[in-house]
């Protein structure tokens, strides 16, 4: 059905009637209104990534900004108290907005759900605004499901449901089908804007606060910008400011060393930070392809005990406590193994101990992916940690520095041929089923979404890119690539049958990731190299604005500006750290 718009606002896709409801023109206004006041700011600070990438290229590695060091060494200021229901985060569950997993992760006995319309979403037009619904539902305890066979979903009734978190999609990604003054807007503002217009009231009466989680940032500025977004929303909304709280990922390397900052920017809508730990390993392959002595082993030999992962997790947990917020743990891939109890055991077993690891290190909660999973983490950090949070350990032994931030001295493993066909496999299969609108998909019983689809192209592209060959002694090339590839989708055929295979989007998952892994051009993200496609594939609307105005900044900013991103020292890193 189409829609009445208000002034300067374009809708450019299919709407249905309980989709309108989400799109009324008070709430078009509202979103209209944030995008002309903060989209110019947004696209600067794109632009400020391009010209930071281009000195990482130069070998201006990165450091603590010099200009902010007044705020890291001022002991005096704190974020503000936790807001209800997020005191005791033990255990947060993440997933897209889909309307079975929003009942079963809200009724999971998390102590929070992490909404997600980013990485494990994909965000078609309809999934967007369905999400929107879905989460409108939620707030008001209305949400439920029938499915055939008679099986019905609805959220309990007992008080235990999981505090709602929203995590909106990254400053990269644009909202094609929702033009304000003739061009996109930005999906952060789309997904913030909307939620908070038709929630904000209804989560007060129920006596929390609209939450978030803040993705993908590189500086401190982009969290400045958020919190601006912030101030405006709730003043727009009549609502007092520090109601919003925001936890930020810190899942970018630029980012990490700019923690302080990012927290003082957020001033009161600070919830803390959150090691996103595969979107982080992602960033150090993606900021620092191309230098060879960051190359990385294998995806499966990189984990959270690597001399640089293990120095942003002991930093970020000292940043946060030393501010009085919450200094929050990663994701636990695996995903209960049916008919198989033994590999289900070591499955849960590395739960167990990774979630061991996070409670002891002082991490104040963690994130699992699955249901199951809620119950085996709440055993470790409840043994661990009666209290409601770990905030007290202040972790004044850590001392980390720049060169500690960026350490691959002593890291083990290698590059293997099944490590190359492993991430062939992983990131086909994760990119076919984005671009037939899924972005969570469980493969090899890990639970896959975009972070980890990135880090299996982003080794490709360095591993060929430098000329590496596997520890089996054959070089990974261009042209081997290509065969793999060839060879990969040649037994996904054989496996799938001709009519299944047909129907599936194996040959565009193809082309689309082997024009990103060739050693040659990269791709800033894939969800917008896949998202860019699939919106053009979509409406004529779509494709004949595209036609007038050429490619966007969606995920792929290609001004450089002279803004200065605070990286004045430029010092560089030597080789042998």
């Amino acid at each position: 059905m189409s829609i009445a718009t208000v002034p300067g606002v374009s809708v450019l896709g299919q709407v249905t009637a309980e989709q309108a409801d989400i799109l009324t023109p008070e709430a078009q206004s509202f979103v209209a209104t944030l995008q002309r006041c903060f989209n110019a700011r947004r696209k600067e600070l794109l632009g400020a990534r391009v010209q930071r990438q281009s000195e990482l290229d130069a070998g201006i590695f990165p450091d603590f900004l010099s200009q902010t060091r007044a705020i890291r060494e001022d002991p005096g200021w704190k974020g503000p108290v936790p807001a209800p229901g997020l005191i005791d985060r033990r255990v947060e569950i993440t997933g897209p907005v889909d309307r079975k997993m929003l009942i079963n992760a809200l009724n999971s006995g998390a102590t929070q759900f992490m909404a997600d319309l980013e990485d494990s979403h994909c965000p078609t037009w309809s999934n967007n605004l369905e999400g929107q619904v879905n989460l409108r539902e939620a707030v008001r305890g209305t949400l439920s499901l029938s499915v055939p066979g008679g099986k019905f979903y609805k959220l309990r009734t007992d008080g235990k449901i999981a505090t709602l978190i929203v995590r909106p999609r990254g400053w990269h990604l644009e909202e094609f089908h929702f033009h304000v003054d003739g061009e996109p807007c930005s999906g952060s503002i789309f997904d913030f804007g909307l939620f908070f217009f038709h929630n904000v009231k209804a989560l007060l009466a129920n006596g929390h606060g609209p939450y978030f989680y803040l993705p993908k940032m590189e500086s401190h500025l982009e969290a400045r910008l958020w919190n601006d977004i912030f101030n405006m929303a709730q003043d727009m909304m009549g609502v007092r400011r520090g109601t919003i709280r925001g936890t930020v990922l810190i899942e970018t390397i630029l980012a990490a060393f700019e923690m302080e900052e990012i927290i003082f920017e957020l001033r009161d809508h600070s919830s803390g930070l959150n090691c996103g730990r595969w979107d982080y390993i992602f960033s150090f392959i993606k900021k620092l392809r191309n230098h060879p002595q960051f190359v990385l082993p294998d995806r499966g030999d990189v984990g959270m005990t690597s001399p640089f992962m293990d120095a942003y997790v002991r930093l970020l947990i000292k940043t946060c406590h030393s501010r009085g917020v919450h200094a929050m743990g990663g994701m636990a891939a695996q995903i209960p193994i049916k008919n198989d109890p033994a590999r289900n055991q070591a499955a849960i077993d590395k739960v167990r101990a990774d979630k061991e690891r996070e409670v002891l290190a002082g991490h104040d909660g963690t994130w699992v992916a699955h249901p199951d999973l809620v119950k085996v983490a709440l055993e470790i950090f409840n043994k661990h940690m009666p209290q409601p949070n770990q905030l007290f350990v202040r972790r004044e032994d850590v001392h980390v520095s720049a060169a500690d931030l960026l350490s691959v001295r002593g890291l083990k493993g290698a590059v293997t041929e099944q490590g190359l066909r492993s991430n062939i496999d992983v990131g086909l299969q994760y990119m076919e089923a984005w671009l037939r609108g899924v972005g969570c998909v469980p493969i090899h019983s890990l639970m896959e979404d975009a972070a980890t689809a990135e880090i299996s192209r982003s080794q490709i592209w360095q591993w060929v890119h430098h000329g590496i060959k596997t520890a089996e002694g054959k070089p990974i090339t261009p042209e081997r690539v290509a065969a793999l590839l060839d060879e990969d989708v040649a037994t996904k055929l054989r496996t799938l049958g001709p009519q299944r295979y047909q129907a599936s989007k194996f040959d565009l998952a193809k082309k689309l990731f082997a024009s990103t892994v060739m050693g040659q051009e990269y791709s800033d993200f894939l969800t917008s190299l896949c998202y860019n496609h699939k919106a053009r594939a979509g409406t004529g609307q779509i494709n004949a604005w595209h036609a007038a105005h050429g490619p966007t900044g969606a995920g792929e900013a290609s001004q450089r500006t002279s803004m200065n991103f605070g990286h004045v020292d430029k010092r560089r890193v030597r080789e042998s750290q």
